[in-house]
């Protein structure tokens, strides 16, 4: 799942008047254009090792079969692809991919490879491996959650090699993004997979018992060690492609350690302390002043980057079937329920009490941050309790016995569990909130933290869950390129995953007008067209969406060369570039 929390400041009812950007001795600097196979220099020094926290180990090595943050960082480090955003200038710049021609009205995409190019264990990479991945991508077999991001139109891009060095990619229809799909695709070796592939058992290959001399990549570091639970190290990949444009081999850095630090106050205490370079992911609201305190002393490095693109997400089961023998069933999947909660929950409670002053109300997916796809008429519901109270009594929930509880019909009373991840503060203290402010209309939430992955694979099996508040992040700020959440057919459509057929009209419409935003050509239609499927999305609210907090990112000062981006994870995106100071 390609989505996260967001965090923020303490006294940011005082500091947030002026942008944080505190940066004590470092090599901070905005991210420059790079041309192929090169970056633009900074003050970098070779060698070196950094030392990372992160809250769960990955749940694999192969990101194709799992979305956890965790096995994402490691593809970040060790996996690389054909074309690459670049997460703070949003643009696509050639990766394993030196060039690229279109033809065909735009269709069909002529993409030359990058000569010379080996994987870390000395096999070259040809467009075989090219060809393979997509294979791999689309195979039903595998379990590959990548199928549905690598569309156009509901189909399958065509994928040919003609020569070592070269692919052709052809769109079964127009696609306005073009080669930027190509983002979600890390190119794996097909040396060292295909036979997987072909038994059917793909979905199961790198997975974390795998021997460390089997997983090999083009990316900048391999796996040296693994410690299940506790940490994962990588260390430099001498074959690895890009160098600076001083001709410096990439990476910069000789070792990454990435610990498994659960616990929060845990990592603060190691950051401060200078016992963890960085975290993967921004910093909880209660961090910052502790933060602040250590970077005016010179400690570490403290850095706003402003609102998040991605808000915390309540949404209930809407599975058809879920709730069949459930006397719940009635009203628990019904629009009005969860438009009564966006009225009933005060969303500048919930800025003050969960990100304590640091964030802004919002009333959909798409954060201001996003500020091409944003729509800024996107309907804001006030708070407004008694008209919740009504809309609940619409679908047959009233307090019948004056206890203050809302009842059924049946007056059985009106009560469903709320699950969320068990240590993140944002969101245990986010579903407190939710609770608290639906007691006051009379609904009973039970809120049970549970660990991660066990709350990821809850939600997945679309099984034995009422209502999830988690993150849910994008993987692209394009809309096109996360057709998974948006597409009723999407694995990421978290309230019904996977639909055969769209089990709604609304939900078939929003099939309909993303289908043809995809294929348009014109960016003003494109945003039209997306602003009419946020505009649906309001007035159905799959997904409630109550506060985009501010991001807070901190890092030892002896890191440089960062380049920090609002997705996570926002200073190990380009982990090739980053240095030590020595």
């Amino acid at each position: 799942m390609t989505r996260h929390s967001r965090n923020v400041a303490l006294i940011l009812a005082i500091a947030l008047g002026v942008a944080v950007a505190v940066a004590i001795g470092v090599g901070l600097r905005p991210k420059p254009g790079v041309e192929p196979g090169t970056t633009t220099p900074g003050a970098a020094t070779t060698g070196g090792e950094l030392l990372v926290s992160v809250r769960t180990e990955p749940q694999s090595f192969n990101w194709f079969t799992k979305h956890d943050a965790s096995t994402y960082l490691v593809t970040v480090f060790t996996q690389a692809k054909l074309v690459r955003v670049n997460q703070t200038t949003q643009e696509i710049e050639p990766w394993l991919a030196e060039g690229w021609t279109q033809s065909d009205a735009g269709l069909r995409y002529t993409v030359k490879l990058r000569p010379n190019v080996t994987f870390a264990d000395g096999r070259p990479f040809t467009a075989d491996d090219v060809v393979f991945s997509f294979a791999a991508a689309y195979d039903e077999k595998t379990g590959s959650v990548l199928a549905d991001s690598l569309q156009a139109g509901g189909k399958k891009l065509q994928v040919t090699a003609t020569d070592p060095l070269t692919v052709v990619i052809t769109f079964p229809v127009p696609f306005g993004p073009g080669l930027r799909i190509l983002d979600n695709l890390p190119i794996l070796p097909k040396h060292k997979l295909e036979s997987a592939l072909e038994a059917g058992t793909f979905g199961s290959a790198w997975g974390l018992a795998t021997p460390l001399n089997e997983i090999t990549g083009l990316g900048p570091f391999v796996i040296t060690e693994y410690v299940p639970g506790q940490r994962i190290a990588f260390g430099r990949n001498p074959r690895y492609f890009r160098k600076d444009a001083n001709g410096t081999a990439l990476p910069y850095l000789d070792r990454v350690i990435v610990e498994v630090v659960p616990d929060q106050d845990a990592q603060l205490l190691r950051l401060d302390a200078g016992q963890t370079d960085m975290t993967a992911s921004e910093m909880r609201p209660e961090d910052y002043a502790p933060l602040k305190r250590a970077a005016d002393a010179g400690r570490i490095q403290l850095l706003d980057l402003g609102v998040t693109f991605d808000p915390d997400s309540l949404w209930f089961n809407l599975k058809g079937g879920a709730f069949d023998k459930d006397p719940r069933a009635a009203w628990l999947q019904r629009d009005e329920l969860r438009q009564a909660i966006s009225l009933a929950v005060n969303r500048q409670v919930f800025v003050d009490t969960v990100y304590l002053g640091a964030g802004v109300p919002v009333f959909g997916p798409v954060t201001p941050a996003n500020k091409k796809w944003y729509w800024s008429d996107v309907p804001r519901t006030p708070h407004d309790p008694a008209r919740a109270k009504s809309l609940l009594a619409s679908i047959g929930l009233a307090d019948r016995d004056g206890d203050g509880i809302l009842d059924d019909p049946q007056h059985k009373p009106a009560r469903f569990t709320l699950m969320t991840q068990k240590g993140q503060t944002p969101l245990e203290r986010g579903s407190a909130v939710i609770r608290d402010e639906l007691k006051k209309i009379g609904l009973v939430v039970d809120v049970v933290p549970l660990e991660g992955n066990a709350l990821v694979a809850r939600f997945l099996s679309g099984e034995r869950y009422d209502a999830i508040y988690f993150h849910v992040g994008t993987s692209d700020t394009d809309p096109a390129i996360n057709p998974d959440f948006w597409l009723s057919s999407g694995t990421s459509h978290v309230w019904n995953l996977a639909q055969k057929t769209p089990a709604t009209a609304w939900e078939r419409e929003i099939d309909e007008l993303m289908r043809r935003q995809m294929a348009s050509p014109d960016e003003g239609e494109r945003k039209r067209l997306f602003d009419e499927v946020q505009k649906i999305f309001a007035e159905h609210l799959p997904i409630v969406h109550f506060v985009a907090p501010r991001i807070f990112v901190a890092a030892s000062v002896r890191a440089t060369n960062l380049t920090p981006a609002l997705l996570r994870p926002q200073l190990l995106w380009s982990p090739d570039t980053i240095a030590v100071r020595p």
